[in-house]
């Protein structure tokens, strides 16, 4: 698939890196420095071959800056790129359109992801996200609102619930 851009910056939570290919769309992000991590988290058919490190990548990285300093919508505007079966890129979409500071529940993500009984599949479909903060699948959580799982970490969840609540 060729070469990918990433880049890793400091935010409160700790590194963070993003991936975005030629066009600038996000592929895989994550609160990590490992940039050969996130690239296999990417679908193999947009997987790229190669990596290519940047101090920065434009506007990508001042949305993750923004989004971390308190503007919560920046990063809605930034591009993303997964690719998976129907029901999972529709699920990614719907994620996209959860407005910050309002968490859900898995059950009512399903239903807004169209399937109300599909709530195991609403659940895959936060786990198998490659592209965390800009695919915000932090704001699901279990049925009883407690946080549920999360690649980063329930540190890191946490902090993103409260930072979306009291920004």
């Amino acid at each position: 698939m060729g070469t990918a851009d990433f880049a890793t910056i400091e935010t409160p939570i700790g590194p963070f890196t993003t991936l975005i290919d030629a066009d600038g769309a996000v592929l895989a992000s994550g609160w990590t420095a490992d940039a050969e991590g996130l690239r296999l988290l990417v679908s193999p058919r947009l997987r790229p071959t190669e990596l290519r490190r940047h101090d920065s990548l434009g506007e990508v990285t001042r949305a993750v800056e923004k989004y971390h300093a308190g503007d919560l919508f920046v990063i809605d505007e930034i591009p993303v790129r997964q690719m998976s079966g129907p029901f999972l890129t529709h699920a990614w979409e719907v994620l996209r359109k959860i407005p910050a500071g309002n968490p859900l529940t898995y059950t009512a993500f399903a239903r807004l992801s169209g399937r109300p009984e599909a709530v195991r599949a609403a659940a895959n479909a936060c786990a198998r996200n490659a592209a965390a903060l800009f695919v915000p699948c932090h704001r699901i959580l279990r049925t009883d609102g407690t946080l549920g799982g999360f690649r980063w970490g329930l540190p890191v969840k946490s902090w993103l619930i409260e930072h979306e609540q009291t920004s």
